[in-house]
């Protein structure tokens, strides 16, 4: 017979870390409250915060009060949306009313927003409980969470180890039940470098697809294109869901698309093309991560699909635009808007500025130049993705790596490591992260999914095959004990 705190540790974890949908149907069966859910998580943030330091602020008290009336409404037969009661944080770079949204910098501190996020609105209208939002580097200028504000945050895989970034508070708060899902954003692997890092589901969405207006940094002009905001979770399932109540077009976002919401079934799928990519522009990989693409490309061939290598021509031209945007062009835009205030930089942003402002900031006709060989560059890659319909790769050339062991120093730093996910925002095309297996040292590894712009749907579908043939998802091993 099981002991109490066995049974108790069982119920726990199944309000903790059971996806969107099942929750939500013993929400609607009422066999538990919004409030259990709530409190769980809150309870589960007090004992992981000190560990992770995850977040950067907690709304407790205004959790409660949501969740109280969401208990009210289901017990009336009411409910607001397909996130009615579940749990979510929210990556501090977005604006959620009347909390403070530092984006990790001293300099932003003390900024509070006084409006949601049309994203976060639409979250809050579909029922969802904002417990929170988390930890990123400096004006998410890192793959590392690190910064002076409120220090680093910690892998729950390995607490040694880096939970990734920029959203690498979000992806280490949800793989450890402390969120049951939430919102990061991507201007090089930001939401797919955490959520590999610490073993979830994250979507790289196309830009226009996700409203990313309010966010910090701004996506204006013809920046806008690199930076995109993006669902995470545990399960692609859940971040499907999350996907389809903030996709959808908005006014503030200068390249916002009104593409309506698809539903592939999965008989659909079969036959589709997957090409496995192959590119020399992209560099080496770790044996346990070139595994994992070969065990995802088993899986797929096995679910139906059509899995042969693909040939990708032109990522190197790609790698070096995003850095021209990425690196030189926004680099030198930062180093302006922070002048005289360098004393308030973290080592980890000053060191992104040191090298990204090596070269003197690009006149306009440069500017123009690079925005025309981007456009024409783009067209040549969507061309050549006509052969097939989602593409594998790595998410990044290994594992998490131990805190303070990257930085953008060429050989073995960033732009040689994540070149698989920086090509992707040059280029405007989705990709979704999706934990596959682990090192022999217990690291996940995660695999990325590739499709063409605007087809977030087919990737997703296709993420969900992938998970059914890798297994049920499983916790952080001392939290799933």
């Amino acid at each position: 017979m099981a002991s109490p705190l066995r049974l108790e540790i069982h119920a726990m974890n199944r309000l903790l870390f059971s996806t969107i949908d099942e929750i939500s149907q013993l929400l609607r069966s009422k066999e538990i409250s919004p409030v259990e859910v709530v409190r769980a998580h809150l309870q589960q943030i007090q004992e992981q915060q000190p560990k992770l330091n995850a977040f950067v602020h907690i709304d407790a008290e205004s959790a409660l009060k949501q969740a109280e009336k969401a208990e009210s409404a289901i017990v009336r037969g009411e409910t607001r949306g397909g996130l009615h009661g579940i749990p979510l944080t929210i990556k501090s770079c977005i604006d959620v009313a009347g909390w403070p949204c530092p984006a990790g910098s001293l300099l932003r501190k003390e900024y509070v927003p006084n409006l949601d996020a049309p994203l976060v609105s639409r979250l809050k209208a579909a029922g969802a409980v904002l417990l929170g939002n988390t930890n990123t580097p400096e004006f998410l200028m890192a793959y590392e969470t690190n910064n002076l504000v409120f220090g680093k945050t910690r892998n729950p895989w390995a607490l040694t180890h880096s939970a990734g970034g920029s959203s690498g508070g979000e992806a280490a708060a949800i793989a450890a039940g402390c969120s049951m899902g939430g919102v990061g954003s991507d201007g090089g692997g930001s939401v797919r470098v955490p959520a590999h890092f610490c073993g979830i589901a994250g979507l790289k969405t196309t830009p226009g697809r996700v409203p990313a207006t309010g966010h910090f940094p701004a996506g204006v002009g013809a920046i806008s294109w690199i930076g995109v905001v993006g669902p995470m979770a545990r399960t692609v399932a859940d971040v499907r869901r999350l996907f389809e109540v903030m996709s959808g077009p908005d006014p503030g976002d200068a390249l916002s698309a009104p593409v309506p919401s698809r539903k592939i079934e999965p008989e659909k799928l079969r036959g589709l093309r997957v090409g496995v990519l192959e590119s020399d522009a992209l560099g080496g990989r770790t044996p346990e991560t070139q595994a994992a693409v070969e065990q995802a490309a088993r899986l797929l061939s096995s679910a139906g699909f059509g899995v042969e290598k693909f040939r990708l021509e032109g990522l190197d031209r790609a790698i070096d635009l995003w850095w021209f945007f990425f690196g030189r062009v926004i680099g030198h835009l930062l180093k302006e808007s922070i002048a005289g205030k360098e004393e308030y930089l973290s080592p980890i942003f000053r060191e992104y500025l040191g090298v990204a402002t090596l070269q003197p900031a690009a006149s306009l006709n440069e500017f123009l130049e690079a925005c025309a060989r981007r456009d024409d560059l783009r067209a040549d890659l969507i061309r050549q993705m006509q052969e097939v319909d989602i593409l594998i790769s790595p998410v990044s050339a290994g594992p998490a790596f131990l805190h303070g062991g990257g930085n953008y120093q060429s050989g073995t730093g960033y732009r040689d490591t994540m070149k698989y996910c920086q090509w992707l925002n040059l280029a405007g095309f989705p990709g979704l992260s999706v934990p596959l297996s682990q090192t022999q040292e217990g690291l996940p590894i995660g695999v990325q999914l590739i499709g063409k712009p605007f087809d977030e749907e087919t990737i997703l579908a296709a993420g969900e095959l992938l998970e059914a043939g890798r297994g049920l998802w499983k916790a952080p091993v001392d939290m799933n004990n």
